[in-house]
């Protein structure tokens, strides 16, 4: 049962690893910048494929102009050389031709249309994403900024200065018991040392008596 809840516990640490590192601005930033450069490469494909589109329709209308042109010639000849037949059938197919060049050159048009509107698009996302860059660094100093202060705010509230003051607090009380014993065993022991310096023996009592005695035998 204890593996089970341990798996459950790393599981979830590495979930809420994952959130934060998901909710981490400058982590957000670099992801929105890959799929900027995501859309800038498909706008690029389409380009591609939309110039081959352009340049494929464009072949297919001077196809069909020259088609045009050699059936015209055709039916000149036809006509030059009396054959009214030959000459109808020419000027059926320029006349058909000319139709398509026509419905070509429209396609051509929207063709081209199309490729400067996906030529807008790509200029747009460069430009946007070279804003977004710009914003990133800028975004990305103030977040270490934030970061850095966040830190010392951090340090700062981890200081443990109310603790060291009752410590020095109680050290100081402590010296001063320890002061107080010392002055209280002074006065108990100066009564002792007041007796012993009271206490005259009879050597200095002698000798006191000798000073005198010398001293009246001198004034006489």
């Amino acid at each position: 049962m204890g593996i089970f809840k341990r798996i459950k516990s790393i599981a979830k640490a590495d979930m809420n690893s994952w959130l934060d590192h998901f909710e981490d601005p400058i982590a957000m930033l670099n992801e929105y910048s890959r799929e900027m450069e995501q859309e800038i490469v498909n706008a690029e494909k389409a380009i591609a494929r939309q110039l081959y589109v352009e340049n494929k329709q464009g072949a297919l209308i001077l196809e069909t102009k020259a088609l045009v042109e050699k059936r015209t010639r055709q039916a000149k000849l036809a006509i030059e050389q009396g054959e009214e037949g030959i000459a109808k059938l020419a000027l059926q197919e320029k006349l058909t031709h000319d139709k398509q060049l026509s419905l070509y050159e429209q396609q051509y048009e929207s063709i081209k249309e199309q490729t400067e509107l996906l030529r807008e698009k790509l200029n747009e996302l460069q430009q946007t994403y070279h804003e977004l860059q710009y914003k990133k660094i800028l975004l990305a100093s103030r977040a270490n900024v934030a970061k850095s202060i966040k830190q010392i705010q951090n340090a700062t509230s981890s200081f443990q200065t109310d603790n060291i003051l009752r410590g020095v607090a109680r050290a100081e009380d402590r010296i001063l018991l320890m002061e107080a014993e010392v002055q209280a065993g002074s006065q108990f022991a100066s009564p002792l040392v007041k007796h012993d310096l009271a206490f005259v023996n009879e050597e200095e009592i002698n000798r006191e008596l000798d000073k005198l005695k010398n001293e009246k035998e001198v004034l006489v």
